[in-house]
């Protein structure tokens, strides 16, 4: 019997995120992946010293980058020196790369967010009471601020992204295995954003996320276009996650869920280019 492939799994289980259970949800999705693959979690500090063992590495729920850095980089260089595979492959061009994309999003008019990161562009940002400030390399809100339009030039800008402060309907999210659509949930109240409930896209919703999507390139890995609708109706790009995005596993039906380990386990197989048990 020819051996099973290896998957060395990247999750930090007793992260404490906000409306969210990192653990539970990879639990879950590990004893699922189980039939397939021989399989070990560990936490991304221990990624590095570990993966040389296995036939690829999966990141999944391993929380904010910015907590870890420099082993984050470490792992990084030392996969690509290796030729380790990682699912999410490493050439992702959303949160993955930082938050640049934003900025290159902006400039090439796409639907997204304005962003600017030089107190010579706030101009280019349309009039609101109110301005978000957040750190280029932020994640899950961490250092996130409000401003008015009187406290932005004195920023250090080289190191934080300036937004306009969006007056939305509600957030959405659209969750891709490949370049394949898997489900939708959205959170009806601004201020409770892990709130979420299941959405049903209409055809241009689905024409939205597919663009980010298509712009990504990424050939393997689980994608989250979120985004907020206005309240013109617009939808607008909040974030492109593809490096550890949260699936919000327990909030779908039994069907759903099977579905999308469907999928996550036959993405798997053409990544490691094997074939799913029989």
């Amino acid at each position: 019997m020819p051996a099973r492939p290896s998957l060395l799994y990247v999750t930090d289980l007793a992260y404490p995120a906000r409306g969210r259970r990192y653990g539970d949800e990879d639990i879950h999705l590990t004893s699922r992946l189980r039939a397939d693959f021989d399989l070990a979690l560990c936490h991304p500090l221990d990624a590095a010293a570990l993966m040389d063992a296995f036939d690829a590495v999966v990141v999944r729920n391993s929380g904010p980058v910015l907590h870890y850095r420099e082993a984050h980089d470490a792992f990084r260089a030392q996969a690509t020196a290796h030729g380790t595979r990682v699912y999410n492959p490493l050439t992702g061009r959303g949160d993955m790369a930082g938050k640049q994309y934003l900025l290159d999003l902006t400039r090439t008019g796409h639907p997204v967010i304005p962003t600017v990161d030089r107190p010579e562009d706030l101009h280019l940002l349309p009039e609101t009471d109110l301005y978000a400030v957040k750190p280029r390399d932020g994640a899950d809100s961490i250092g996130l601020r409000f401003l008015p339009h009187d406290r932005l030039t004195g920023l250090d800008h080289g190191d934080i992204l300036v937004q306009p402060r969006i007056d939305f309907r509600y957030e959405v999210s659209f969750c891709y295995v490949d370049d394949t659509f898997q489900y939708a949930l959205h959170a009806p109240d601004p201020e409770r954003r892990w709130v979420l409930q299941r959405y049903e896209p209409t055809d241009a919703d689905l024409a939205f996320a597919r663009r980010f999507i298509d712009w990504n390139t990424l050939d393997h890995g689980i994608q989250r276009v979120d985004a907020c609708r206005t309240r013109d109706g617009d939808l607008l790009l909040v974030e492109l996650e593809d490096l550890n995005p949260y699936l919000s596993l327990d909030l779908l039906d039994e069907p759903t869920r099977d579905a999308f380990v469907t999928a996550m386990t036959t993405s798997l197989h053409r990544f490691l280019d094997t074939r799913p048990a029989a």
